[in-house]
């Protein structure tokens, strides 16, 4: 008889509780599915949670494992780097994507994070549309899809929806069988050569029939009474950005979308409101059809991400009604889609999760209305300064490119023209712009080590650095400020909370129900699918599975 008392450590400190059965089939679910929405702050989780219904974001939230405490660790927090780094657990220093937009410092070329001029467009009869031009080629390591494909000899389908041509190729990875995204001017799921030379038929078929342009001519109106939208501002305020495309419009509820439409065209229309995530989940339901994605047992993957959310926030803030009834109506939407899931795959077959590439700030003149401080800030004000600064220091015209992307973009071929030190460029800049009180800190990016800043300020900084396409100098703003002009609508990029705290939940196949408040990161997600599907993670992969360092709390 042996006896154990106090000697036995329950080593089960585990994310998922995840209840495997080996035996000699490797058990994998059928369908893995990413879900990101565009611009979603942590707290939409639970600021709109008793408005929810019980098939959607509640749904996950109670069947899921929510981790409560996910950070993004790398700056700037925007929306190509979050897809990036949330499918290659990998930051931008190591997997290229710096920015949305970003410079080639030895050449100052411009780059756009998918442009790719090798490649044509596939779904519009101009195969030179810009639009179309796009790849995963500026991705400089593998994602966790492309993992999937690799592991399973490239038996596993993989595919990209988004509305955006970044939300749905750097997720999908460089081996997909296909990233489908929408192409504003001609109201087109359009895809690339990179991935095939035309369309499928049933994708050709759903651009044929243009049946999303019902979308546009209805009117936005609240999903609920509008007096029931309590935890947001007043419908009618003066916090909203209502132009479009430097046009102004009555953007107050009911809107008008077909009135709108007329002037700035259908598919600019419906990707601004809550009808492009209906939209989104159209095709994807279409691509796990025709594609059979999740009809056999080699595990398939589908990536989606809501752009609309993102369009919509940018425009409004998180404190409109209009946002709120963007949740409601996406609480709508996949509770719909799972349970097409449910009835196609199986319950229990498939794996979701669901994060956010960023969250995003409170409009400022919102808060200074609330007594909290906040403001703007106009980067090309302080970049007109320190030129004048640098040029008559160094006698060199317009050094500094601009200051994009909350960092300082130098101009190296005249700089590397004249005979001035770059070393000292870099000195002269940071006490120059130290100077101005709208800097929290001015941190040379080579030389953040060294730095008297927070160890988490100073570790997303190292992240986002990358030595070809950022900038050396390292901007980080108050708290409460932004680079924009003005103060209607908001933004996001920043190190704060506010940005960086953004949603995940996992549910599905093998996932027991409950919730950590234990820090992960986005960095976490490839590595943590990788160990569950029993695959290599990614080639730049830092992460390390969530299971292991969060413990499990009972709800």
């Amino acid at each position: 008889m042996f006896v154990f008392k106090n000697k036995i450590l329950i080593a089960v400190i585990t994310l998922f509780s995840i209840n495997y059965a080996f035996s000699q089939n490797l058990e994998r679910p059928k369908l893995v599915v990413g879900i990101i929405v565009d611009q979603m702050r942590w707290d939409y989780f639970y600021r709109f949670y008793d408005r929810y219904g019980d098939s959607g974001f509640r749904r996950m939230i109670n069947e899921g494992f929510s981790c409560d405490n996910t950070m993004l660790n790398h700056l700037p927090t925007y929306t190509a780097v979050g897809h990036a780094t949330a499918y290659t657990g990998s930051v931008p220093s190591l997997h290229g994507i710096a920015s949305n937009d970003f410079y080639r410092k030895s050449t100052g070329e411009n780059i756009y994070c998918t442009g790719d001029n090798s490649v044509n467009c596939v779904g519009n009869p101009n195969v030179d549309a810009k639009n179309g031009k796009m790849s995963p080629r500026n991705l400089q390591v593998t994602t966790i899809t492309d993992e999937l494909k690799l592991a399973t000899n490239f038996r596993s389908k993989v595919v990209g929806v988004a509305i955006k041509d970044r939300g749905s190729i750097l997720p999908a990875g460089h081996a997909a069988d296909a990233a489908y995204w929408f192409d504003k001017e001609t109201g087109n799921w359009i895809t690339s050569t990179w991935y095939r030379t035309s369309l499928p038929e049933w994708l050709k078929n759903y651009n044929e029939k243009k049946s999303w342009k019902k979308f546009v001519q209805q009117d936005w109106t609240p999903l609920y009474p509008i007096e029931t939208y309590l935890q947001s501002a007043p419908n009618v305020n003066n916090y909203e950005d209502k132009t479009f495309y430097k046009q102004s419009f009555n953007f107050d509820f009911p809107i008008h979308l077909a009135q709108i439409a007329k002037t700035i065209g259908d598919g600019n229309m419906v990707c601004e409101t809550p009808f492009g995530n209906t939209m989104t989940l159209d095709v994807a339901r279409l691509a796990v059809d025709n594609e059979q994605l999740g009809a056999d047992e080699i595990t398939d993957f589908l990536a989606i991400s809501f752009s609309s959310p993102d369009l919509i926030g940018h425009r409004c803030g998180p404190n409109s009604a209009k946002i709120e009834d963007n949740y409601l109506r996406l609480d709508k939407d996949l509770g719909d889609f799972f349970d097409f899931l449910d009835a196609k795959v199986g319950k229990g077959n498939y794996l979701v999760f669901l994060t956010a590439d960023h969250a995003v700030a409170h409009n400022a003149q919102f808060l200074i209305d609330h007594k909290i401080a906040a403001d703007n800030w106009n980067g090309k004000i302080y970049a007109d300064s320190l030129n004048n600064f640098l040029s008559k220091k160094f006698n060199i015209n317009k050094p500094v490119r601009n200051l994009d992307n909350y960092q300082v973009n130098f101009d190296f071929q005249k700089i590397n023209a004249s005979s001035a030190d770059f070393e000292q460029i870099k000195e002269e800049t940071v006490k120059y712009l130290n100077k101005f009180p709208v800097f929290q800190y001015v941190v040379d990016a080579t030389k953040v080590a060294q730095a008297t800043i927070p160890a988490r300020i100073k570790e997303m900084i190292i992240n986002g650095y990358n030595r070809e396409f950022s900038g050396d100098i390292q901007l980080i703003l108050k708290s409460g400020l932004y680079s924009d002009g003005d103060r209607i609508g908001t933004t996001h990029g920043s190190w704060n909370p506010y940005d960086a705290h953004i949603p995940l939940v996992f549910f599905g196949w093998k996932i027991t129900p409950s919730h950590t408040y234990t820090e992960v990161y986005m960095t976490d997600i490839a590595p943590t699918l990788a160990a569950m599907l029993k695959i290599q993670m990614p080639s730049g992969c830092i992460g390390t599975p969530i299971f292991g360092k969060a413990e499990i709390l009972g709800k």
